[in-house]
């Protein structure tokens, strides 16, 4: 496990990374010619990628979008958040309260790196860099003691980063979620989303592939009932855990995962 000084600043573009590749996918910049090559070695097995990680990502916004104008939350930590792009959690979240206040957490360097500059005028926003599995090191941070206040609900995101987690009975997802969850007060929320799939070989392949590309830091892909596992004892918001581009559309007309090798699957529970 690292802490916040024990991770590495520093950026090698000659191996990919899960928050490169999933820029390079939403049609950023911040990538580099290893992390476009693995998307397109990836693509020859799993094609769908692509629309996968455009879906995910409006997933997302959907979510802040539904937790602040319907249940007024006003918190958001945000963990694994990836490389800034258009419409962030704060700027969706800032639309609809003008004080809310984000916290992201990334290992990415690069992601600290073009994080901090883009929130550098916002002080209601910071960027941690942390593993996320580092619960008491994130929360003890003297930036999200400055813009969270654990008496007030917070909305907590892990979205689609769980994959990127290892099986541990002390620090795999299972785990992170309570650990997070028992810090949190009633009416908070976690939304957790990952990738599954109930193809036996096309796990195998992406989680050796992942695994082998990023250099260990990958988890694998799971099956639903391992993302039902991480809600148990939560109140989950309708329409339940689904595959993320059909979770409240904002329209019958809304782009929706068309191919479903693997999928990203999960929803929004509320601590009762």
């Amino acid at each position: 496990m690292h802490t916040d000084k024990q991770l590495s600043t520093s950026i090698d573009a000659d191996v990919p990374t899960a928050a490169r590749m999933y820029d390079h996918y939403l049609g950023g910049k911040d990538n580099y010619a290893a992390d476009r090559a693995a998307c397109e070695e990836l693509d020859k097995v799993v094609p769908s990628t692509r629309r996968l990680a455009v879906n995910n990502r409006r997933f997302l916004q959907r979510v802040v979008r539904t937790l602040a104008e319907d249940h007024g939350i006003r918190q958001f930590l945000d963990h694994g958040s990836g490389l800034p792009t258009q419409d962030n959690v704060h700027q969706v979240a800032q639309r609809v309260h003008s004080d809310s206040h984000v916290v992201y957490v990334d290992n990415d360097p690069m992601v600290l790196v073009h994080g901090r500059a883009l929130l550098e005028q916002d002080e209601r926003t910071a960027v941690i860099h942390a593993d996320m599995r580092e619960t008491d090191a994130i929360f003890a941070h003297p930036d999200t003691q400055r813009l969270i206040d654990l008496s007030q609900p917070v909305a907590v995101l892990f979205n689609s980063v769980m994959h990127c987690i290892p099986d541990s009975d002390t620090d795999g997802p299972l785990a992170v979620a309570r650990r997070v969850a028992a810090r949190l007060v009633p009416g908070s929320y976690l939304v957790m989303c990952q990738l599954v799939s109930e193809d036996p070989e096309v796990r195998a392949f992406v989680t050796d592939f992942m695994d082998k590309a990023t250099q260990g830091h990958w988890g694998r892909v799971r099956q639903e009932q391992d993302v039902a596992a991480l809600f148990e004892g939560l109140e989950i918001l309708e329409p339940g855990l689904v595959e993320v581009s059909t979770w409240r559309p904002d329209s019958e007309v809304a782009p929706r995962q068309l191919t479903h090798e693997w999928i990203e699957f999960g929803g929004v529970g509320r601590l009762p």
